[in-house]
């Protein structure tokens, strides 16, 4: 089987790459296994290292990176790529790993020497998405390599590129070739895998029907799973609120990298007293967006990564209309809008009885509601299948943090959004998915607790 890669700005294909059989992929998990013991047995300082000079090694690379990203998946180039939040994802997991993997001491004797100590699964599998596709793969790569684990990374069809950067950025800095590995594979093989229980842990960002995958293929096993799926990213305007930091915020939230950001704000709930001051505001930015060529420096707005994409985004918006709800951007205003360039679009006159407001978008597109105060923002912010973050604005911080205690979802913002910070926990609950990445909490579900009960006499 060939994966190829179509890309965004034109339609022809820009990579192609040939999917591993599926004994040739056991071959290669085989090989990870080996190394990942004496991969493991090394001090953890040197795995360090090594890590951080991969991360450089992607660092230096980035002048060929950014306008690979924008052929793959279609982000303007003026954006500079995403070694910025890469650099400090990796660099936080390392700064805090020798810290969060540190064994428990409970205790150590005359009689007695009780720890708990964290060990690594063995391979890990990581199934990477196309958005952002080196922050989302380092988010799991990098504390992963450092617990010790070797890795296998999957990386999207539409970004094939990506996974090669990353390990041969990897490699050259020292660590082994069969501790990191890139592979191609189908569908069906990466089930087999997992279901032949090969993976001591497999991370999987994407869609919702891509996680019931995983967890069919590994029912039964075991295996541990990390899933971070769909999103439906609330924000809410207070009364009190910084009127002007909040539409640009929300409104980049939503539309930066053509909405296509996992955090992505995708409605947006105001108190009434500020709905329509919010709206011209949020309609004057969006007018000020150029949508085009991603390789053309004056582009702020690139194509979605697909066709297909567009498509589902340009349904909901239409659907929404048709049932009533207000397009509040001309189309005139941006001629280059067809196949996967999808012009953005602010709604309002919206309900929660339309799909743009219920269903994953992952575009261009938002809608904007009144509300008359917090009880209602917060019916409506977990009226949702989803629970991956939600933005607060409001001068109040205690006001915040008790409806952020009300709110079901991962991660709460207040005065600021569509930001994965390294140092928190990030997940999320309900159709969102299930475990957490980085912090502490990801070196925990990177690795296992292993307890040591000896008796000196």
């Amino acid at each position: 089987m060939t994966i190829t890669c179509i890309s965004p700005i034109d339609g022809s294909v820009f990579a192609t790459r040939e999917t591993l059989s599926l004994s040739e992929a056991q071959a290669k998990v085989s090989a990870a296994s080996d190394a990942q013991i004496a991969w493991a047995a090394r001090p953890l300082e040197d795995r360090i290292a090594l890590v951080r000079a991969g991360v450089a090694n992607v660092g230096a690379m980035n002048d060929d990176i950014v306008p690979e990203l924008a052929h793959q998946m279609g982000r303007p180039i003026r954006y500079g790529g995403e070694f910025g939040g890469f650099d400090e994802r990796a660099s936080h997991m390392a700064d805090i790993a020798i810290d969060a993997l540190a064994p428990i001491n409970v205790e150590d004797s005359g009689q007695f020497r009780r720890v708990i100590k964290r060990v690594p699964h063995g391979v890990v599998l990581v199934i990477a998405p196309w958005n952002y596709p080196y922050m989302t793969a380092v988010n799991t790569v990098a504390p992963a390599l450092i617990a010790g684990n070797a890795v296998m990374l999957k990386h999207a069809s539409q970004t094939p590129l990506v996974g090669e950067r990353m390990v041969q950025a990897f490699v050259d800095a020292g660590v082994p070739a069969d501790v990191f590995q890139n592979v191609f594979l189908d569908h069906q093989t990466t089930s087999d895998l997992i279901a032949s229980k090969v993976f001591g842990f497999v991370n999987f960002t994407g869609s919702v029907g891509g996680g019931r995958a995983i967890e069919k293929a590994a029912a039964g096993t075991f295996t541990g799973i990390g899933l971070e799926l769909g999103g439906k990213d609330p924000g809410y305007v207070m009364e009190d609120a910084d009127l002007d930091a909040a539409v640009d915020t929300l409104i980049d939230g939503a539309m930066f990298n053509a909405g296509q950001c996992c955090c992505g704000i995708e409605r947006i709930y105001v108190h009434e007293s500020l709905f329509d001051t919010f709206v011209a505001k949020a309609v004057e930015i969006v007018n000020g967006y150029v949508l085009g060529n991603p390789l053309d420096p004056e582009t702020t707005l690139g194509p979605m990564a697909h066709v297909r994409f567009a498509a589902e985004v340009r349904a909901q918006t239409a659907e929404a209309i048709a049932d009533g709800a207000v397009a509040q951007i001309d189309p005139a205003s941006f001629p280059n809008d067809g196949g996967a360039y999808l012009m953005p679009q602010i709604l309002t006159n919206v309900t929660h009885d339309m799909r743009v407001m219920r269903e994953e978008s992952f575009g261009p597109v938002v809608g904007i509601m009144p509300v008359k105060d917090d009880a209602e923002a917060i019916r409506l912010m977990n009226d949702s299948d989803f629970g991956l973050t939600a933005s607060l604005w409001t001068k109040d911080v205690t006001r915040a943090e008790k409806i952020a205690d009300q709110i079901e979802t991962g991660t709460v913002f207040m005065n600021r959004a569509d930001y994965l910070d390294p140092g928190l926990c990030w997940t999320g609950c309900k159709d969102t998915g299930r475990g957490g990445g980085l912090s502490v909490i990801g070196y925990h579900n990177l690795t296992r607790p292993k307890s040591y009960h000896f008796k000196k006499a």
